[in-house]
């Protein structure tokens, strides 16, 4: 299956996932069940799929580094600049407007579209040559947050503009710039040093991390500690029993 066709995939599981935003909009107890099972899963993705690939590559200190690395400058992003995954944290309403998410549509949306470059990004680097082993986690790890993350997409889009029509076209537009960055990496990613392949994998597996911590606190601040931490735990357990079942993947 070429990238390209892989990307697009994604693209629909995610739009899929915005239209049933848009519906369940008015009951949210689905996505607060999904977010947390989806963090651990894609955290249980990064550490028991992704890291033990890299270090076989570069050693698990500069695999370990790496990871660091890639979940500390999302943390930093996310508390000095622009929540890195607003579709899995914002959580206020502006009662007075009259729409509940008032102003908000154009940064979720760039802040979304910037998170949907670098998945096409991670995907495409992972897809070179010699890279074989790291095709299935980081196309796991992607997969795995993309119905959950429409699924907050499409609802908040639709408290920001008011209209079914304008959620799905603002998250078809998010979604385009997977393909975009997908592309950029196949362009850019085959004149690179492979060690920089290598330590951009690295890096965007913490970036896993850090987004599958995030949707579970996300939760766990405004629902509860037991609300998150039980689907959390099954889809990070999940992630370890699939790596046991598929150990040559």
């Amino acid at each position: 299956m070429g990238i390209y066709t892989l990307l697009v995939s994604l693209a629909i599981l995610t739009l899929a996932g915005a239209a049933m935003g848009v519906r369940l909009a008015e009951s949210p107890s689905l996505s607060r069940r999904l977010l947390p099972f989806s963090g651990g899963l894609l955290g249980g993705v990064a550490l028991f799929w992704i890291l033990p690939e890299i270090a076989a590559r570069v050693g698990w200190l500069g695999a370990a580094a790496g990871m660091v690395a890639g979940a500390s400058a999302l943390w930093l992003v996310d508390l000095y600049l622009y929540p890195v995954c607003p579709t899995c944290s914002h959580d206020h309403a502006h009662e007075s407007c009259a729409n509940s998410l008032h102003g908000f549509a154009i940064p979720l949306l760039i802040a979304s579209g910037l998170h949907n470059f670098f998945d096409g990004w991670s995907l495409a680097v992972s897809e070179q040559a010699g890279f074989e082993t790291l095709r299935v986690p980081f196309l796991a790890g992607i997969a795995v947050h993309k119905l959950p993350e429409g699924l907050a997409l499409g609802a908040l889009l639709l408290a920001a503009l008011g209209s079914a029509g304008n959620a799905l076209l603002g998250a078809s537009a998010a979604q385009a710039m997977m393909l975009i960055g997908g592309g950029v990496a196949l362009i850019v990613a085959p004149h690179l040093d492979p060690r920089w392949s290598v330590g951009f994998l690295s890096v965007a597996a913490g970036a896993f991390v850090y987004l599958g911590y995030h949707a579970i606190e996300s939760v766990s601040a405004r629902r509860g500690l037991v609300t998150s931490v039980m689907p959390a735990l099954t889809g990070f357990a999940g992630a370890a029993v699939l790596r046991s079942l598929a150990p040559g993947i």
